[in-house]
């Protein structure tokens, strides 16, 4: 396969990196791009050293590359879609830009893979990380009985806010500690020894983007309309991998034994949940993990058809650049 990274120089891109090499992902060639600012930098992959290319209007570039994994913000996206796939690359994006078009499939592997498969326009939607989190463990429950509502609190680390803001995360704790003003300019307040209950920018139903993320993404990527999602998106002083406190309605009661079963089960999934021994998912345990982590699973007190539960899954991998090397591999696999 002949790979095109673009923003390879962000931090989800050089994740891209260590994670087509963790995969084994089939490489005979590959190209990395970013901006003016990034063009001639040095990374090493697989032994050989690679220069970032500064990305042009020129379908040339892109002629002869089978994927192409962009992750340099939706305004980038929208501007060189029609350059990286006019001789007929796929792109599969990361960004924000397409994923609500009706013709570009929103893909989680473990939720919708065949979806991969419909590309008119050859781009696919990577999901925003939070709700691929949350499907990889809504999908097996859904198929026991279907979910009716999902109300989400997500406890979101610096991460997700780019390399930029973990560095700014480690400094404010520095300088808090020599007595000093942090620093802050990734995010709206302080976050070292605070949370801040605003992930994006907020819409005109109080809601933020984030939050109207996973109200619309959910309901696409599992084909369900009907499924109601109410999310309350808070970023937390951590360095990398989100959590989620869940609760869902499905549409009849279920046995725990059987909804555990069924998760233990499921793809991408490794259940830690044995509160008598203090053992539940957490951040700290899961940065730099592939699978989605769940636990504390409990019937809901308030809801008798209701089931609640925590998960935890790194932003940075599967969130992001872990479900795009995923989406491909599935391509591969299924192709043949």
């Amino acid at each position: 396969m002949n790979i095109a990274i673009v923003g390879a120089s962000g931090a989800v891109g050089q994740e891209f990196l260590r994670v087509l090499d963790e995969q084994d992902f089939p490489i005979d060639n590959l190209k990395l791009f970013g901006s003016s600012r990034s063009a001639g930098r040095k990374y090493t992959f697989r032994g050989k050293d690679y220069t970032v290319q500064e990305l042009r209007h020129n379908p040339d570039d892109f002629r002869d590359i089978d994927i192409a994994f962009a992750s340099a913000g939706a305004g980038v996206s929208k501007e060189y879609a029609p350059v990286i796939t006019a001789h007929g690359a796929l792109m599969i994006d990361n960004s924000s830009a397409f994923r609500m078009d009706e013709d570009v499939p929103l893909v989680v592997p473990e939720v919708n893979g065949d979806d991969a498969f419909n590309t008119p326009r050859r781009i696919i939607a990577n999901p925003n990380c939070t709700t691929i989190q949350m499907v990889v463990a809504l999908k097996p429950i859904n198929d026991l009985s279907p979910i009716r509502r999902v109300h989400v609190a997500t406890y979101q680390a610096a991460s997700g806010a780019g390399a930029a803001a973990m560095d700014e995360l480690v400094k404010q704790y520095a300088e808090l500690q020599n007595g000093q003003e942090p620093t802050i300019d990734k995010f709206a307040y302080q976050l070292a020894y605070n949370v801040i209950p605003q992930v994006d920018v907020f819409t005109d139903n109080g809601y933020t983007k984030e939050e109207m993320k996973m109200f619309n993404e959910t309901r696409k990527i599992m084909h369900a309309p009907d499924i109601r999602v109410s999310a309350m998106c808070v970023r937390v002083p951590v360095m990398r991998a989100h959590s989620e406190a869940v609760w869902v309605e499905t549409a009849e009661p279920l046995e725990l034994d059987t909804v555990r079963k069924a998760l233990a089960e499921a793809e991408g999934i490794v259940m830690v949940d044995e509160p008598e021994n203090k053992k539940y998912p957490m951040p700290l345990d899961a940065a730099g993990s592939d699978p989605v982590y769940v636990g504390r699973l409990r019937k809901d007190l308030a809801d008798p058809c209701g089931l609640a539960f925590w998960i935890v899954g790194d932003q940075i991998k599967k969130g992001a650049a872990l479900n795009a090397v995923q989406i491909a591999q599935h391509i591969l696999r299924h192709s043949r």
